[in-house]
């Protein structure tokens, strides 16, 4: 892919989410923003966007004898689930499309566990080893992701009346969504490393 529209893209991605939070931040008082747990998102999707950055300063830092390139489909990937999370929010889809919740946990987790399937994969030789550890990652990721959700605005919100059910699916379509990472990220296996 090219490396130039990959930087674009992750430049694109990172504006957009800092426009949409500023908007989420103005406008707090809108519909689509009341009982979302704005202000967790103004503070941990800004973090989760610098994952991919910081963890590749601290390789860089350790490693001798010259730096990893930039892994810029990685960053787009694990970068692109925070913002459009935070667009579908601004849009008010997450109000007004039935389903969009459920496309949101499923794509978001696939886009997730795509990049940091990217980052893992040169480190695993086997490739059931590789799939256990990025189905297991999103699985865990989602159980955490849920609790979040809780504590920033479910428990006070109506939604606690079907919030049992609802966290049951986030969390099946949320391990799909790490199953079919893992699965697309097997097709291109490196050729040194197709062991069982």
């Amino acid at each position: 892919m090219n490396q130039r529209l990959l930087l674009w893209g992750n430049v694109l991605v990172k504006v957009a989410l800092l426009l949409l939070l500023a908007h989420a931040a103005v406008f707090a008082g809108l519909p689509q923003y009341v009982g979302k747990g704005i202000a967790a998102r103004l503070v941990l999707y800004p973090l989760g966007v610098a994952v991919v950055p910081l963890a590749w300063l601290l390789v860089r830092r350790r490693r001798v004898g010259g730096s990893p390139a930039y892994p810029l489909l990685a960053d787009l990937l694990v970068s692109s689930p925070f913002t459009i999370d935070t667009l579908g929010n601004a849009l008010n889809l997450f109000n007004t499309v039935e389903v969009w919740d459920d496309i949101m946990h499923f794509t978001q987790w696939a886009l997730l566990m795509g990049g940091l399937g990217l980052l893992l994969r040169p480190r695993v030789a086997r490739r059931w080893v590789f799939v256990l550890l990025v189905v297991s990652l999103g699985a865990h990721l989602a159980v955490w992701w849920e609790v979040a959700e809780y504590f920033a605005f479910i428990r006070v919100s109506p939604e606690l009346q079907t919030a049992y059910t609802d966290t049951l699916g986030d969390l099946v379509l949320g391990t799909l969504g790490a199953g079919l990472a893992a699965g697309l990220l097997l097709r291109p296996w490196p050729a040194d490393r197709l062991r069982c």
